[in-house]
C-alpha cells in the first residue's frame, strides 16, 4: 500500500534541478518508506525503470559491476539482458535499493551520472556507517535526502483526511483557537497518531481497521528487524549499539531523560559508547538531543555531546516498547488514545516532539542551567526542552504533557541570559493561546514551529 509522502516533492524537485547531472540518495531507518516512495517516483515520473535490490540480486548482477563499470556500453547491454528489458535514453530511472549492502553500486554512480543515459534513485539504511563506505570513493554527483517515519499530515492523508491540517495551518498562522469542539477531535486523531506511529506499515494495519494487538504486532516485527540489525554491528562493538537502544524507553522514563549510561553498566562511560551511540543516530532508530552549554544561535558551538537525550525514532515504536512485556495490549492502546491511561505520559510526549522537529528539519538541543531566585532561595536547576533558531534568534520551547501551564524557566531562562528572543513556545493538551508573552500550542502544531 503506498501512501502519499512528503518526500515525493523533493524528489521533483531533484528531477527539474538535477536533470541528470547527480543521483538522489534517500537515506532513512529501515521501513520507513524508502523502496515504496522510491518506486512510486519512477512509476509516475518516468517512462521506465529497473529497481535493483541489492538485498536479492544474484551474483551476475554484482559481477556486471566489477567487471564492466570501466565500459558501460557493456554494463549496460548485460544489465538489460539480466533483468529482461531495455529503457529509453533519459526517459528512464535505475533505482539502486538498499545500496549499503553492495558499496561498489554507489561507488559506481559517479560514472553512470556522467555518462548520462538515465537517472538515478538510490535507498539505503544505515548508509553513513563507516565500515559500510571505507573502502570506496564516496560519489560527489550523489545529493542526499533525509526520510523520516510518517508525520502527522502524512498520517492524516493516509486515513483520507484533508480537512485537519489545513485548519490547524490556519490557526497556527492567524494565532487564533480552532474552537473546544475541533480541538478535542483533533487532539484524539493525534493520539491516534501517537499509538501507531508513523512506520507505513503499522498505519496500514491501522488504516485496514486491524485491531491495536494487530498493529502492536505489526511493530513488535519492525522492532526485532532493528534489533537484528543492531546485531550484525555490535559483533564488532560488544553489544553496545543494542543495549544502547533497548534502554531508551528506561532513559526516557527518568523525569530528567538524560542519557545515563549507568543504566547500561554500572562501569559505562560515554567515551566508550559514544560510537554506538552515534551509530543510532546515524541510522535514525534514534534522534540525538544534545545539551548545549550557552544559548547562542551557533548553538553547534556550544554543543555537550556528552549530556544528551535518545529518543525514539517513531513514537510508535516508543509505545510498542514500553508495553513489549504487559498483557491487554488492546486496552492500554485504547486509554493511550482516550486520554485514560494513568501513567505518566510526558516521555511520550516529548518523544513525539522531537520526532516532529526532525521530520520538519530541526536538529534538536536543550539547555539546562543554574538560577537562584532574586527571593534569596537556594539555587535550583532547570531546563529548556528545546532550543530552535528563528530569524537569527533564540527559541526556547517547552513540552507539557497536560494543559498544565507554568513557566518559570522561560521566566528565569529570559532573566539570566540577556539574548534576544525570538518567541517562546509552551507546546501541551489545550487548544491555542497567549499569556505573558508566551504562545501556547497544542502538541499537533509543533511541526509547523
Amino acid at each position: 500500500m503506498y501512501f502519499k509522502r512528503k518526500i515525493y516533492n523533493k524528489l521533483l524537485l531533484w528531477k527539474k534541478e538535477s536533470n541528470g547531472k547527480s543521483a538522489v540518495l534517500i537515506e532513512g531507518a529501515r521501513r520507513v518508506g524508502k523502496s515504496t516512495t522510491a518506486e512510486e517516483f519512477a512509476k509516475n515520473e518516468y517512462d521506465d525503470y529497473i529497481l535493483l535490490d541489492f538485498a536479492r540480486e544474484a551474483k551476475d548482477l554484482r559481477q556486471n559491476f566489477e567487471d564492466n563499470i570501466g565500459d558501460l556500453d557493456t554494463f549496460f547491454r548485460n544489465l538489460f539482458i539480466i533483468k529482461g528489458k531495455d529503457l529509453p535514453r533519459r526517459k528512464s530511472v535505475i533505482i539502486f535499493d538498499e545500496v549499503q549492502l553492495f558499496p561498489l553500486a554507489r561507488q559506481a554512480i559517479k560514472y553512470l551520472v556522467a555518462d548520462g543515459r538515465y537517472d538515478y534513485i538510490e535507498t539505503g539504511s544505515l548508509i553513513s556507517i563507516k565500515k559500510n563506505v571505507k573502502n570506496i570513493l564516496i560519489p560527489s554527483e550523489e545529493e542526499k535526502l533525509k526520510m523520516y517515519p510518517m508525520d502527522f499530515e502524512e498520517f492524516l492523508w493516509a486515513k483520507g483526511n484533508t480537512a485537519a491540517m489545513p485548519a490547524i495551518k490556519a490557526a497556527f498562522e492567524s494565532g487564533k483557537p480552532l474552537g473546544d469542539a475541533v480541538h478535542r477531535k483533533i487532539m484524539q486523531l493525534f493520539r491516534e497518531y501517537i499509538a501507531v506511529g508513523g512506520m507505513p506499515q503499522a498505519v496500514a494495519s491501522y488504516v485496514e481497521g486491524n485491531s491495536y494487538s494487530v498493529i502492536d504486532r505489526v511493530k513488535q516485527n519492525i522492532l526485532a528487524l532493528y534489533e537484528d540489525d543492531l546485531k550484525k554491528y555490535d559483533n564488532e562493538e560488544n553489544e553496545k549499539a543494542s543495549l544502547i537502544f533497548k534502554t531508551i524507553p528506561k532513559q526516557l522514563s527518568d523525569h530528567k531523560m538524560h542519557f545515563t549510561f549507568s543504566e547500561i553498566n554500572a562501569n559505562a562511560r560515554y567515551a566508550n559508547y559514544v560510537e554506538s551511540v552515534e551509530f543510532v543516530a546515524e541510522a535514525m532508530m534514534g534522534n540525538l538531543c544534545v545539551n548545549v552549554t550557552n544559548p547562542d544561535v551557533l548553538m553547534e558551538l556550544y554543543a555537550d555531546r556528552s549530556n544528551f537525550k535518545l529518543y525514539m525514532g517513531d513514537t510508535g515504536l516508543l509505545v510498542s516498547q514500553m508495553i513489549r512485556e504487559g498483557e491487554e495490549t488492546e486496552g492500554i492502546y485504547r486509554a493511550l488514545i482516550y486520554d485514560r491511561l494513568n501513567s505518566n505520559l510526558g516521555m511520550v510526549f516529548e518523544n513525539v516532539v522531537a520526532q516532529m522537529l526532525c521530520a520538519a528539519g530541526k536538529n534538536l538541543y536543550f539547555h539546562e542551567y543554574r538560577y537562584i531566585p532574586k527571593s534569596g532561595d537556594k539555587e535550583k536547576k532547570y531546563e529548556i526542552d528545546f532550543l530552535l533558531v528563528k530569524n537569527k534568534k533564540i527559541c526556547p520551547v517547552e513540552v507539557k504533557s497536560s494543559g498544565y501551564s507554568s513557566h518559570k524557566s522561560f521566566d528565569y531562562f529570559i532573566e539570566k541570559y540577556p539574548i534576544k528572543v525570538q518567541d517562546r513556545y509552551i507546546i501541551y493538551t489545550r487548544d491555542l493561546k497567549h499569556s505573558d508573552g508566551i504562545t501556547y500550542i497544542p502538541v499537533y502544531m509543533t511541526g509547523l514551529l
